[in-house]
């Protein structure tokens, strides 16, 4: 960390075990990304006049360089399971943006569109025709959100292009205003 790890302890006393506990977790979210410039923990004692089931709040703020992140409210009624959860929450969101980060992001394949243009005389499978002229298999399991019988010879759809054993076959074909252009 660049800057120094920075705890407060609000509406109790500063205890070291705790602070302990809370550094170690700090230092442990270094190895999930070596650039944050700071940390900084709060720990708080919410409704402090009742005598029971006094909850303790957890807050975690990290700056890496571009990114704040922040965790907020984590509450439980022991201060150990608090930070437990809240720093847990907060190595899920470094390493997402670590991810985002490095384009580790799974890419989605593009929407192509198409026209239909040959059904089988059993309803069971058709082709459609993209518009970069390549015709494509599909079967009454590929539609998504229209029944097979709706479907006609240049009804315009949307689809997602996979490879097949018989060639390349559509899937997630959806019905809808789709233009060539």
């Amino acid at each position: 960390m660049k800057l120094p790890l920075q705890i407060t302890f609000r509406g109790i006393e500063p205890s070291p075990a705790v602070e302990s506990v809370a550094r170690d977790k700090a230092h442990k979210l270094e190895q999930f990304c070596g650039d944050i410039m700071s940390c900084r923990v709060d720990i708080e004692q919410l409704d402090k006049h009742k005598h029971q089931g006094r909850p303790f709040a957890v807050r975690i703020h990290v700056t890496m360089p571009g990114h704040e992140l922040s965790v907020d409210r984590v509450q439980h009624e022991d201060v150990h399971i608090a930070l437990r959860d809240a720093f847990d929450d907060m190595k899920r969101r470094i390493e997402d943006t670590m991810r985002h980060l490095q384009r580790k992001v799974k890419q989605h394949a593009e929407p192509l569109r198409g026209q239909v243009v040959r059904l089988v005389d059993d309803g069971a499978y058709g082709f459609i025709l993209g518009a970069d002229g390549t015709e494509y298999y599909f079967a009454r399991d590929n539609l998504a959100d229209v029944p097979f019988e709706h479907i006609q010879v240049g009804t315009q759809v949307q689809f997602i292009a996979e490879p097949a054993a018989q060639g390349l076959q559509a899937k997630r074909v959806s019905v809808g205003k789709h233009d060539f252009t």
